[in-house]
């Protein structure tokens, strides 16, 4: 396809949505997106969808797709449920100010194969909830499972009288280059995936939200409930064979309770790999990713590595000490492989988890078991992270759970520690903007005594 075939796509793309927004309501909004909503969460559709996304991209499995596809969907609808996107959305008496929700326009999303259908799914809720369109741009790998989701979201549309070409896809075959002209042309970029497709958005010229790098650090502390923490550790690690930017990808243990932790985690179906040198060559051979593990079930990533673990292994925890880039697995691993790390006390954990974020993840996320109620606060103001997620299953609690407040999103902004514009949960807010009717009100000025007086007392005039 030509860079002339994808402007006409923007050119359909931005006619659908001036028509969208001239003719909008709250209600057509929020029947756009139920729509979009459906077309995935109908039971046989997500299930085809899932199914359809392993056997493409061979990642993850088929159950943790259909519960994804369902979850994120169904608590994005309940954030968006009563969220007012059209029309004036506050009038401010006090200060004369009526704000007017407006669209943002085209929106490019650029979608990662590890979710190609629950996150251009969330995209495009987001996008139609706001007045925008929405032209998806998925990795090749996540090119059918788009095409599938298209096609169920237009007969949803053909139900309500929608118009299809609100949202629309760039065909196949994917290239670098027809995803830079939907880049350029668009009038807004979200970016999820790679952080070579993150900088290419943010580099495009055209407004961008975009999320940073995963590696999620875990500390245990030895205030902690160390059979829930390896449950938890356990059930986010495995969920959907670790594609998730915010799986578990090390686990740093204080001395005081490391042995009654391992002995917890051996229970929760993770087995202790004391052999990091064979690992590291096994799961990285020639410098890159092992296919053959990344976001494999237990079973092949066990054969992939040549291990010999106890029956019912789900993933492995490899001891380590070294951080950075010559101990690749202080990095990200994208599978059942978790980094394991022994620290002193706290302090020395804080120690460690910071320097493991710094190295990669910074600003995303890190988590922490324990029943010590100060130190959340500490953690949160000694590493630069976003979030930071106390005693729960880190992949359910980072993208929004129903058991927490965060939106419910796939895409985790990283704010300037991870090269970002933002560090929320990408959600809803990011699809728009407003304008505001600004009137006169009586007038406001201070005294100079009123800023300065304290300031004064204390340094003179």
């Amino acid at each position: 396809m030509s860079d002339d075939s994808i402007q006409a796509i923007v050119a359909r793309s931005r006619a659908a949505q001036a028509r969208y927004e001239a003719n909008g309501s709250q209600a057509r909004y929020d029947r756009a997106a139920q729509a979009v909503a459906w077309a995935i969460m109908e039971p046989a559709r997500n299930k085809e969808l899932a199914e359809l996304a392993v056997a493409t991209t061979g990642l993850g499995n088929v159950p943790d797709k259909i519960t994804k596809n369902h979850r994120k969907t169904l608590g994005l609808m309940r954030d968006i449920q009563n969220a007012k996107t059209f029309g004036v959305v506050s009038d401010d008496a006090a200060t004369g100010i009526t704000e007017i929700a407006r669209a943002k326009g085209v929106v490019g999303a650029i979608v990662p194969s590890t979710n190609p259908a629950a996150t251009p799914a969330n995209n495009i809720i987001n996008a139609l909830k706001c007045g925008n369109s929405i032209i998806v741009a998925p990795s090749p790998k996540g090119v059918a499972s788009a095409e599938r989701l298209l096609g169920f979201i237009h007969a949803e549309f053909a139900k309500i009288g929608e118009d299809p070409d609100l949202v629309q896809m760039v065909p196949a075959p994917g290239s670098k280059e027809k995803t830079q002209s939907l880049m350029e042309l668009c009038d807004m970029i979200v970016a999820t995936g790679s952080q070579n497709n993150v900088h290419r958005a943010q580099t495009a010229g055209t407004p961008a939200v975009a999320v940073g790098a995963g590696n999620v650090a875990v500390i245990v502390d030895e205030t902690a409930d160390l059979a829930a923490a390896a449950e938890k550790i356990r059930a986010s690690k495995c969920f959907d064979n670790a594609t998730s930017c915010s799986s578990e990808n090390s686990v740093v243990v204080v001395d005081a309770i490391y042995d009654a932790f391992v002995a917890a985690m051996a229970g929760a179906g993770g087995a202790l790999v004391v052999d990091e040198a064979g690992i590291v060559e096994k799961l990285w051979p020639g410098g890159h990713l092992n296919r053959e593990v990344i976001a494999q079930d237990a079973d092949k990533m066990i054969a992939a590595l040549d291990l010999d673990v106890p029956e019912g292994t789900d993933y492995i925890a490899v001891t380590t000490s070294g951080i950075g880039p010559d101990h690749p697995l202080s990095g990200e691993k994208l599978s059942r492989v978790l980094a394991l790390y022994r620290a002193s006390d706290f302090d020395d954990a804080v120690k460690v988890a910071r320097d493991i974020q710094l190295h990669q993840g910074a600003g995303h996320s890190v988590g922490l078991h324990s029943t010590n109620t100060d130190r959340p606060m500490i953690l949160a103001n000694a590493i630069p992270t976003s979030r930071v997620i106390v005693n729960q299953a880190h992949t359910f609690a980072t993208g929004g759970s129903f058991t927490n407040g965060m939106p419910f999103s796939l895409s985790m902004g990283c704010g300037t520690w991870g090269g970002n514009s933002v560090n929320d949960n990408v959600n809803y807010r990011n699809f728009l903007q407003s304008t505001k009717i600004v009137r006169e009100i009586p007038e406001n000025e201070p005294a100079l005594e009123d800023i300065f007086g304290t300031y004064w007392e204390e340094t003179g005039k």
